[in-house]
């Protein structure tokens, strides 16, 4: 359920999202509420992550467009429960806080994260309405021995999920970023609790750049790229519905057949593939011409040393 004051920022963006400069006056009107007020929202939404630009005389425009989700559209269609926010700290943690009471394929959206996280602890830069912040439960049955692989799994699913919506040029770098033009697209983090031989609870979490805002993409390290880049006109809600549904499927898949089914789909996507690289093994360099992955989902490097097999761990790949 959207709140009242999040009804009203959503009305700002709805106004500004038109790509022209709209004076305080007119957005006061249409919010039924005083000038003030509105420059309270604005800079609100500064504060969210929002690049808006502000010229005297002409009013507020958006520097790049928000892209929220159509929630109608979302709740009635995704055949599982879906907990959708303006914000919240962490779509991972919300649904971890729940395990007990979700079944498989329920997931948990957010239009903004405040506490959104990367793999090996890194900080998820989560402007509002800018990205898809996504997270699905799953069950294993046969406990996290069984989720071997798992987030090559999803990594996937994603890949074929943005070709659907017609993203070209689009590939993985294990164990599960997903590339275009060499420049970070989409990362996922997979948390679970159980054991290795009883039931495992998964939490899926997928995290997608649509529209980037330019001062948001200054504090992130790494080069990125966006789906506005590979798609012109990027419609989220049918992003995260196809991939709730490509998800099921694959997971189902995965349950019954294991990794060994998409192999083939992972080294057709394998950005490194025949290439050599430097992986990193905690605090040791191991250099090698890159075969791709194992039975195991681990890398398989072709090294001074003959073929060798990495697989878990603080492990990571970079191109030579």
């Amino acid at each position: 359920m959207i709140s009242g004051s999040w009804q009203r920022k959503r009305a700002i963006l709805a106004c500004l999202n038109q790509g022209e400069f709209v004076s305080g006056e007119a957005l006061a009107e249409v919010l039924g509420v005083s000038r003030a007020a509105v420059s309270k929202h604005i800079n609100a939404l500064a504060d969210y992550g929002i690049d808006i630009c502000s010229v005297k005389g002409k009013g507020y425009k958006l520097f790049d467009p928000v892209f929220l989700m159509d929630e109608a559209k979302l709740l009635t269609n995704c055949p599982n429960r879906c907990f959708y926010f303006d914000e919240i700290p962490s779509t991972n943690a919300f649904l971890l806080q729940y395990t007990e009471e979700l079944q498989c394929g329920d997931i948990c959206i957010a239009e903004f994260q405040s506490a959104g996280r990367g793999r090996r602890g890194r900080k998820w830069v989560s402007p509002y309405g800018s990205h898809l912040y996504f997270s699905m439960f799953w069950h294993l049955p046969l406990g996290m021995s069984q989720a071997m692989g798992l987030s090559l799994v999803v990594a996937c699913s994603l890949v074929s999920v943005l070709q659907q919506l017609g993203a070209d040029n689009i590939g993985v770098k294990w164990p599960n970023d997903i590339y275009f033009e060499n420049r970070k697209l989409a990362g996922v983090l997979i948390e679970m609790t159980g054991t290795a031989d009883s039931g495992c609870n998964l939490v899926i979490g997928i995290g997608v750049n649509i529209a980037m805002p330019q001062q948001q993409g200054e504090l992130i390290e790494q080069p990125w790229s966006d789906l506005r880049q590979v798609i012109s006109d990027p419609d989220k809600t049918l992003l995260a519905l196809t991939l709730q549904q490509q998800l099921r499927k694959d997971l189902k898949l995965f349950e019954q057949s294991g990794l060994a089914v998409f192999t083939e789909r992972w080294h057709a996507a394998d950005i490194y593939l025949g290439r050599e690289v430097r992986l990193l093994v905690g605090n040791e360099s191991v250099s090698g011409c890159y075969q791709g992955i194992d039975t195991q989902g681990g890398v398989v490097l072709d090294t001074a040393d003959g073929l060798q097999h990495f697989v878990g761990g603080e492990i990571s790949l970079r191109q030579a």
